[in-house]
């Protein structure tokens, strides 16, 4: 059975932030759809709701699932939010699912200072855009800096975004999830926090942790994330067919 693969990606950003996979499985002949959440990228005009989250990706999902089996990619907030897809009670039509950059629970203390500092930088001027084009100038490759942006960033979506995370109950979820399933982190990663609890919940999971970078690995690092969407296709086309329900 041929891969699907669904993207979904972080907080501000847009399904702009995936092309240096998506030309790469294009190149190889494996079809994708990356998504724009509620409040983000084409739809920035609209409100972000937890509800319009996973319907969003409950779509591309199921359109996906009717020709192929679907292996499903987050990054960040999109990670934690199929964390919460991926290990729903009634399960979803996924073979698989990378969760990369969201070892983290978004609650209590961390997620307020957080949500702190982000209302701090948001009254900078230019909503401290200024702060965020210096710092990705400097960790991102060429190949990949334009695109990361390109969607444009959802500041007016971020903080109702956060605020949303706290009800997600992932470590049920990850207790639920009984397909392939791989973590991926970068070293300098601040979501690594929860990294072996998650691990230790999911121990069949996979971690791979990306040397010398930071939380944008999927940009930061786009060969070697490139490499682990291969991996993750090779191991679903040799599960047995059928093995998904596509109910």
């Amino acid at each position: 059975m041929s891969v699907h693969v669904v993207m979904v990606h972080g907080i501000r950003t847009s399904a702009t932030m995936w092309r240096a996979q998506v030309d790469h499985l294009r190149a190889r002949g494996i079809p994708s759809t990356a998504v724009d959440l509620p409040g983000h990228g084409a739809r920035m005009d609209e409100e972000f709701t937890l509800d319009g989250a996973f319907a969003t990706i409950d779509r591309a999902v199921r359109t996906a699932a009717e020709s192929s089996d679907v292996l499903l990619v987050g990054h960040s907030m999109g990670g934690l939010l199929c964390i919460e897809y991926a290990g729903a009670e009634s399960p979803p039509p996924i073979a698989g699912f990378i969760a990369a950059s969201c070892t983290a629970i978004p609650r209590g203390v961390a997620l307020r200072t957080y949500r702190t500092l982000a209302r701090g930088v948001d009254r900078l001027p230019r909503r401290g855009a200024w702060l965020s084009e210096q710092m990705l100038d400097r960790t991102l490759p060429p190949e990949t800096r334009r695109d990361f942006g390109a969607g444009g960033y959802a500041y007016d979506a971020q903080d109702v975004a956060l605020r949303s995370l706290s009800v997600l109950d992932l470590l049920a979820a990850l207790r639920r999830i009984d397909i392939p399933l791989w973590f991926v982190n970068g070293q300098y990663d601040q979501l690594r926090v929860n990294e072996r609890l998650f691990t230790r919940i999911a121990p069949d999971a996979e971690l791979i942790v990306v040397p010398r970078t930071t939380h944008l690995v999927t940009a930061m690092r786009p060969q070697v994330f490139n490499a682990v969407l291969d991996l993750a296709i090779a191991t679903l086309e040799a599960l047995p067919a059928g093995r998904v329900s596509r109910a």
